[in-house]
């Protein structure tokens, strides 16, 4: 039976990543696939997994009184999609729409979260390789709502 830890092994994300942490990952990992127009998530709903794309682009947006949605940033292949699992209340701070057909791997963070408390160092290796998706995510975001609200010309 093909497992997805060769899949893992190979994200960009997750390069190098040590052997036994890998295994540990796989038990919470599927493949899942959205099409195009498709919600990956909504703000507000249950943030329960993250997803690392494969194929396809999704848009990350946020509703902005008097102009709808805009896009803060635009993820494809080899990136990673959501943090808000890692962070109480566990619920999504924005909306996640794939922009053509997607394909991604998607980890339960219920799953990892129990695998954390049992095995801290792979808590760790988790969050040292989120910090800084969460730093650019923040700061993408902050530069789009400047622009959104004309204080960037």
């Amino acid at each position: 039976m093909k497992t997805l830890e060769p899949i893992l092994a190979e994200h960009p994300f997750l390069k190098g990543i040590q052997p036994q942490y890998l295994q540990r990952l796989v038990g919470c990992a599927t493949n899942v696939r959205f099409d195009t127009g498709q919600f990956v998530f909504q703000d507000d709903d249950p943030a329960n997994h993250f997803y690392l794309l494969r194929e396809g682009k999704v848009a990350i947006e946020v509703p902005v009184p008097g102009r709808g949605q805009v896009t803060i940033q635009t993820l494809g292949p080899g990136e990673v999609l959501g943090w808000s699992w890692l962070i109480p209340p566990y619920r999504w701070r924005f909306d996640a729409r794939a922009l053509e057909v997607t394909r991604a791997i998607a980890l339960d963070g219920k799953c990892l979260r129990g695998k954390f408390e049992k095995d801290n160092g792979l808590g760790y290796e988790l969050l040292k390789r989120f910090a800084p998706i969460i730093a650019q995510r923040v700061e993408a975001t902050r530069i789009q709502l400047l622009d959104v609200y004309g204080v960037c010309s």
